[in-house]
Order: C-alpha cells, then structure tokens, then sequence
C-alpha cells in the first residue's frame, strides 16, 4: 500500500470511487473514468509489478441505451 500513497491520478484520468475491502481478493476496487483506452493501460502498467489485477471496462445503463438507439441491438448468443 505503500506505493498507493505515493501515487498521483494522471491528467486525462479520474477517480470516481475508491474501496478497500475487508477480503484477500479483491483487496482493492478503484473505479476511474478515462479519456482514452491509453489512460488506462498507463493505470494498468503503474500497478503490473505490484499485484495480480484485472481492469474491466464499462459504461453507464443511459450510454448503453444510447448506444442502442443509435446502433441497434447486437445479438449475441449467451
């Protein structure tokens, strides 16, 4: 954790919420908002000798649903 104090949030990146958890995994959950895919791979190269991590991207239920509208449904077999 010593390295998270030193640490700074770049510019092009934002840090919406932060949480430390009570388990052994995940320790962390850190969620950021990003202005492009390189911002987060700079995140992911900060911490890739530090600990086992996995990013997961994701976009809000209303830009979803945007999307949709615009670009129709993709269909998917589950």
């Amino acid at each position: 954790m010593a390295l998270r104090t030193q640490w700074e949030i770049p510019e092009g990146e934002k840090m919406i919420g932060e949480y430390w958890l009570p388990t052994n995994d995940p320790k962390v959950i850190s969620i950021f908002e990003a202005d492009s895919f390189e911002a987060i791979m700079h995140i992911e190269g900060v911490w890739d000798d530090s600990f086992d991590k996995k990013i997961f991207t994701a976009i809000t239920a209303e830009e979803g649903l945007d999307w949709i509208k615009k670009n129709g449904v993709v269909d998917r077999e589950v």
